[in-house]
């Protein structure tokens, strides 16, 4: 049916789903980073947390990856050759992954923000009256209820994040939208390729959406609901 295709698109899938994961790793940890500095006290990071999040948000995700990918190998290499280094050819699974994740990172900040904001703060006060230290109050009091309520918008994220990845296509990554458009080059059905890439990219998100349903159930266990 896919004329023996079939196996690499799957490779591309596979090699799809472990730049979304490895920039939402890299998204997560910039998010935190942000969040932080937007609730801290000290004005120049929460300048500096608020000018990344606006200036990343307001740019074309294929716009950064070009300028990552190209112009930060341009830059790369002037400053190798002041130092004596040799060429460095940048790979292009580590400039995609650090790219969407420094882009997604701008929107996982502010979720991460609102959902640290929507933790009543007396809770926090109490456990610390209580002799925890704030390393437990972060792990055992205030972080798991973050995760319940970024998790809507952490979803919405990684849904978003998953399709991002095709552009990495541009910049000579193999993956599915890339291993689609060469089959589609090589046999001519441009329409079947990509339907197939299409339908990997549903299953992709469909099972993502499951995943994450499971898991606000879970974390729903034992919270009342009020209703007005």
């Amino acid at each position: 049916m896919l004329h023996g295709y079939g196996a690499s698109l799957l490779e591309g899938a596979l090699l799809t789903l472990a730049v979304a994961l490895g920039s939402l790793a890299v998204a997560m940890v910039l998010g935190l980073l942000g969040a932080v500095a937007k609730l801290s006290r000290s004005q120049a990071l929460r300048l500096a947390a608020e000018a990344y999040t606006t200036l990343i948000r307001s740019v074309p995700d294929l716009v950064m990856m070009l300028l990552v990918f190209y112009g930060g190998q341009m830059a790369v290499n002037q400053l190798g050759e002041r130092l004596g280094w040799d060429y460095v050819d940048i790979n292009p699974f580590v400039a995609g992954v650090l790219t969407i994740g420094f882009i997604f990172g701008a929107y996982l900040t502010e979720v991460l923000r609102g959902a640290f904001l929507a933790v009543p703060p007396g809770q926090r006060d109490a456990a610390l009256a209580f002799g925890m230290r704030p390393a437990q109050v972060l792990w055992r009091i205030v972080g798991p209820q973050m995760l319940r309520h970024a998790l809507p918008g952490l979803s919405n994220i990684w849904l978003v994040m998953v399709k991002s990845t095709a552009i990495v296509s541009v910049i000579g990554l193999s993956d599915l939208m890339s291993r689609a458009g060469q089959a589609a080059g090589a046999t001519r059905e441009p329409f079947l390729f990509y339907l197939a890439a299409a339908a990997m990219y549903l299953l992709f998100t469909t099972l993502s959406e499951w995943g994450f349903a499971w898991l606000q159930r879970r974390l729903g266990v034992g919270v009342r609901q009020v209703s007005l």
